[in-house]
């Protein structure tokens, strides 16, 4: 008997597959049964995670290098995923810049009044653009055959704002002290208004739309960092870059077929404090 969260034989797309989360991602969805398409734009590295990935799921993986930003390249990508699978189920909007905490010279690029207008557009031509382009291009073959899920990937940051406190520097100036950049907050907040906008607009189509919105995760940061953070999370600890793995699996799954429009966020409790 299949299992609701089983992903047997479906055709998952994961855009910005070789980096953190978009790994964990398509390694969950292959281990649910899933065949996945892995898009990003870094080469060198999605080749590494195919080859990493078809050795420990028997070839039911697939890299395509993809500038999510261009719609001809999405559209050649479309192509070849339906010439090899014949269909497209799953959708995972997870490609995006994530602008850095920091300082450049003497003057601190992250704070508002001199965050760059041409970072502000790179930003956005991923985060937004190109999951709107996505959403356009594999979504609308979706909405044509009647079935399918898109998980857009949002962040914590989507519902609350950035407690710009746990990046402070001792010894410097409040103005060029560093700061979570605006472009962050402002695209995964768009991506729930993408979100509600897809899940009414596709819901005759039988087309699900949600958003996975992960709170911050440990890949070794300062110290003093990690402690500011945990102390606004009433869990005490920042996530495992693991434990998003079955609430992808969950989004993607019949497990939540009675699911649109919604934001799962799993923060350890951060935005409820």
């Amino acid at each position: 008997m299949q299992r609701k969260s089983d992903l047997k034989n479906k055709v998952c797309l994961v855009t910005g597959a070789a980096g953190l989360l978009g790994s964990q991602f398509a390694d969950a969805l292959l281990e649910a049964g899933a065949k996945v398409c892995l898009l990003d734009i870094n080469d060198r590295a999605l080749k590494a995670q195919e080859k990493r990935l078809n050795k420990k799921y028997k070839g039911r993986c697939m890299g395509l290098q993809v500038d999510i930003t261009s719609e001809e390249s999405l559209c050649a990508a479309r192509r070849t995923v339906l010439r090899r699978w014949g269909r497209i189920n799953v959708l995972i909007n997870n490609a995006a810049n994530n602008p850095k905490v920091g300082k450049g010279g003497n003057i601190n690029f992250s704070r508002f009044e001199h965050f760059p207008l041409e970072q502000w557009e790179q930003d956005f031509a991923v985060g937004l653009r190109g999951s709107f382009l996505c959403c356009k291009v594999f979504g609308s073959q979706m909405a044509q055959k009647r079935s399918g899920v898109i998980v857009n990937i949002a962040s914590d940051l989507s519902v609350i704002a950035p407690d710009q406190r746990i990046y402070r520097e001792t010894g410097l100036k409040e103005d060029k002290q560093p700061v979570k950049p605006v472009t962050y907050s402002v695209i995964k907040t768009g991506l729930l208004g993408l979100t509600r906008y897809l899940a009414t607009y596709w819901a005759d189509r039988n087309v699900r739309i949600n958003a996975l919105s992960p709170g911050g995760i440990y890949t070794g940061q300062p110290q003093a960092f990690v402690k500011r953070l945990a102390d606004l999370i009433p869990m005490g600890r920042m996530a495992e870059v693991s434990e998003y793995r079955k609430a992808i699996v969950f989004l993607c799954s019949d497990a939540s077929k009675y699911m649109t429009g919604q934001n799962l966020i799993m923060d350890g409790g951060r935005s409820v404090w």
